[in-house]
């Protein structure tokens, strides 16, 4: 790829919805504090929807001890994503009209080579970013145990269907929707209120305080700052989702593909 090619491409995107330039009213500076707990209010509705689903369902007699235990963590795991985005996004435009465009999720266009040349360099800057981060607190703040596993739902995997439906859940689902629904709503719309580097601190908190778990959090923060880069230097969530995926894949093989290596590697 020329780069005459990527300039050309840099200069075509559709930029991140902005209202920086100009003075902000002060009445619309609230978005920046609303926006970022409606996500986590509407993530968290999600889970006690389905919490309630699947209470009415035992109490209906469905069996869901004879369920494969990888279909029905896949299962509960697309719901719970599609209950998280229509609720963050879509009652605001039900209730009050407040409509959402593709230019504020970041998905007015396909993946480019753009996106494909920036998610690899992004994923260096991450891994980097990551483990200065983890050594840092390791050092500073012993009291954070880092040595936490994660937990994904899926445990005790056998068989080849379980293994795919892991992979498409934790390499596919999670990433596309998170993405959508952090660095394209979220982040899109707060952008328009606040410079980029508020926007980039908000967005990778809220996203680091719904993964639960000390460790995690650290590393999905510095995760997040730079998918937040991402999709404000293309104007789009693709080239984060492509990173996101690559990054759950690294996770993926590491968890379930070869555990033992990462002891291995740490002596």
């Amino acid at each position: 790829m020329s780069a005459n090619s990527l300039n050309k491409q840099l200069s075509d995107r559709p930029p991140v919805p902005t209202e920086t330039t100009k003075k902000i009213p002060r009445s619309r500076l609230w978005l920046a504090v609303a926006l970022p707990l409606w996500v986590v209010v509407g993530f968290g509705l999600a889970q006690v929807v389905l919490t309630a689903l699947i209470l009415s369902l035992h109490a209906m007699g469905v069996p869901f001890n004879t369920i494969n235990p990888a279909v029905l963590n896949s299962s509960l795991a697309a719901v719970s994503y599609i209950l998280s985005v229509t609720f963050v996004v879509g009652l605001p435009w039900w209730i009050k009209s407040y409509r959402t465009t593709k230019q504020d999720v970041g998905l007015t266009r396909l993946p480019s080579w753009m996106d494909i040349t920036l998610a690899p360099a992004g994923g260096v800057v991450y891994i980097v970013c990551s483990i200065a981060l983890l050594a840092f607190v390791k050092a500073y703040i012993p009291a954070i145990d880092l040595d936490q596993v994660q937990q994904t739902g899926f445990v005790n995997l056998s068989s080849y269907y379980e293994y795919l439906l892991a992979f498409i859940t934790l390499i596919v689902i999670a990433p596309v929707f998170e993405e959508v629904l952090f660095r394209g709503y979220l982040y899109g719309k707060i952008r328009k209120v606040v410079p980029a580097w508020v926007a980039i601190a908000i967005v990778s908190v809220v996203f680091a305080a719904i993964h639960g778990q000390w460790n995690v959090s650290l590393d999905v923060f510095a995760l997040s700052v730079v998918l937040c880069i991402l999709r404000e230097m293309t104007g789009s969530v693709w080239a984060g989702i492509l990173l996101h995926m690559c990054k759950n894949g690294l996770a993926f093989y590491f968890l379930f593909i070869n555990p033992d290596l990462l002891r291995t590697m740490g002596g």
